[in-house]
């Protein structure tokens, strides 16, 4: 095995690199002696006449937004409306409705709840007041539906309201 490696290695010894090539050594002077612009001195240098007139632009733009606002702002009062809305003419009914013997009549009977997450974010590590280990703070936003339904009219009622929650779980240590 050895012997492989010493052939190998008198191998690479005998290598020599090519000479290199006249045009090529006169082209990396010629390189080096013009300036780029990426070396140019000058060009790093910032100049004050540049930053000069931008504050012009930023309240172009401020005066800009401002017109803006003003200009769909309603600064007229609400106009009041002191008709009274119609009645509405009642239901057609379908058929009748059975209603239990023991039913109460005209109340509302829970019919449904549904709870969706919408959002939960992880808000990272905290070290909570008398804890001597950090917290994990998760927060998430839901949205609770409650439905509820008259047995004798065949009326439902939706309620539905957000809702915010803050989670506080204990990280172990290693």
């Amino acid at each position: 095995m050895n012997d492989d490696f010493s052939e190998l290695e008198s191998q690479l010894k005998a290598l020599r690199p090519t000479p290199l090539r006249e045009n090529f050594i006169s082209r990396v002077e010629q390189a080096m002696s013009k300036p780029t612009p990426a070396n140019d001195p000058e060009e790093k240098i910032i100049r004050p006449a540049q930053f000069r007139n931008r504050w012009i632009v930023g309240f172009g733009l401020a005066a800009a937004a401002a017109i803006l606002l003003l200009v769909r702002t309603n600064f007229q009062a609400p106009a009041t409306n002191n008709t009274m809305a119609s009645v509405s003419p009642q239901p057609a009914a379908i058929g009748p409705v059975r209603v239990r013997d023991n039913a109460i009549q005209n109340t509302f009977v829970p019919a449904g709840n549904t709870q969706v997450v919408y959002d939960k974010r992880d808000e990272g590590l905290l070290f909570a007041e008398n804890s001597d280990q950090p917290v994990r703070r998760i927060r998430s936003k839901t949205k609770e539906t409650l439905n509820w339904k008259n047995p004798a009219t065949g009326a439902s009622l939706r309620v539905s309201y957000p809702s915010e929650q803050v989670e506080l779980v204990p990280v172990a240590g290693q």
